[in-house]
């Protein structure tokens, strides 16, 4: 028996002229995430991806697992292929779905019949299939409003494929499609899943650690490459820097008022993070700041960081509190992480009574203080770069 994987995607059917594009970067991404699971062939056809494998060291459950957290895709299948022979329609749904169907107590057949050419319509292959499955298994009953489980009979132009109920794909669009954004990354939470939401929106990852040791240790560094890597599950491949954050750290803590050194931090990681993202070709940065969690996100300390910004910044978890925040972590895998011991630079030098409603004019007057652009410079020339996957 002859196994496939049906894709369907979900929001390109909306793109008009352009839908190809969008479909082409789709299956380059699926391509790129099932290299490793073996050999398979791709085709396009009626909004559906079909992916065979074509060689037998094939991990196909691995693949099903890759595909589920392709951006891009709304629903996929596994499916049986057959040839237009009624007869064998009939062998091979009980054949592939004989532990679903005995696993269930209702169902209901749904044909698709887009072969206008073979004999029977949908209703005839729907009436004549399920007949077939409640003679060989006569403890099960129909349900077409509400079925535990829906046997899809797909009649295609050369051949069948037969599926039970679709599986949830990870929805959004392609990556790719919309461009290209730097996440800046911390060891907690909140950021991990604010550069998953927005390479559901189709943007490529770039990734900006800000280190300060020996105020933070390699592993902390550690526990953010291992969230990174989780993201590129989903992403693909991040390319992740590391930037020096020491000196530029001490020197707000010796020149700059105490209850203002958050904001100033968050400032400077914002001028350092624009330089670099532009030289990566990144169009915009993403945090993963939500009005009113801590004292450096009210509003009025957003907008004093968002000063400093020279290219847009995304905040996708803006409106959402703590708990609906974990509910994505946990769902992607990164909440364990996040919760190991290991400290970033946010919380170096924080300050006793941070000011929470600061203006642009109060803090750039503590900025003016000291010169802070040659340190800027330098943290920018001594980033490393690596890949993460």
């Amino acid at each position: 028996m002859n196994k496939v994987i049906l894709v369907k995607n979900g929001e390109l059917a909306l793109k008009g002229l352009n839908r190809s594009t969008f479909e082409d970067i789709l299956v380059k991404n699926i391509k790129r995430r099932l290299k490793s699971f073996g050999m398979f062939e791709y085709t396009k056809a009626q909004s559906t991806i079909i992916i065979k494998p074509t060689g037998e060291s094939t991990d196909f459950e691995g693949a099903c697992e890759a595909v589920s957290k392709v951006f891009g895709i709304a629903a996929f299948s596994v499916a049986a292929t057959c040839e237009k022979d009624f007869e064998e329609i009939k062998k091979t749904t009980l054949d592939f779905l004989s532990d679903d169907l005995k696993a269930v107590k209702t169902f209901k057949v749904c044909a698709k019949r887009s072969d206008k050419k073979f004999p029977l319509k949908s209703p005839e292959i729907c009436r004549e299939v399920g007949g077939h499955i409640l003679k060989n298994l006569p403890f099960l009953k129909v349900d077409v409003h509400n079925p535990d489980l829906t046997v899809t009979v797909e009649v295609r132009d050369k051949n069948v494929f037969i599926h039970g109920n679709q599986l949830k794909g990870a929805g959004g669009m392609p990556v790719g499609t919309s461009g290209r954004a730097a996440l800046l990354i911390s060891g907690g939470i909140d950021s991990p899943v604010a550069g998953y939401m927005m390479a559901k929106r189709g943007l490529v990852l770039d990734a900006i650690h800000f280190a300060a040791p020996p105020y933070t240790s390699k592993r902390a560094e550690m526990k953010v490459r291992s969230l990174a890597s989780i993201v590129s599950k989903y992403s693909g491949r991040i390319n992740f820097m590391i930037v020096p954050f020491t000196e530029i750290q001490e020197c707000i803590k010796d020149n700059c008022p105490e209850e203002l050194f958050t904001v100033i931090m968050r400032r400077m990681m914002m001028r350092v993070a624009v330089r670099l993202a532009e030289k990566q070709g990144c169009k915009a940065l993403i945090t993963g700041e939500s009005l009113g969690q801590v004292a450096s996100q009210t509003l009025d300390a957003i907008a004093c960081t968002q000063a400093a910004a020279t290219i847009p910044v995304f905040r996708p978890l803006i409106g959402m509190d703590k708990e609906e925040i974990i509910t994505v972590a946990r769902k992607i895998d990164t909440f364990e992480t996040s919760l190991l011991p290991y400290e970033d630079c946010c919380t170096v030098f924080t300050p006793r009574h941070p000011r929470t409603r600061p203006t642009v004019a109060l803090i750039e007057e503590a900025e003016g203080l000291y010169d802070f652009e040659p340190l800027i410079e330098k943290a920018v020339s001594e980033t490393s770069f690596e890949w993460v996957d």
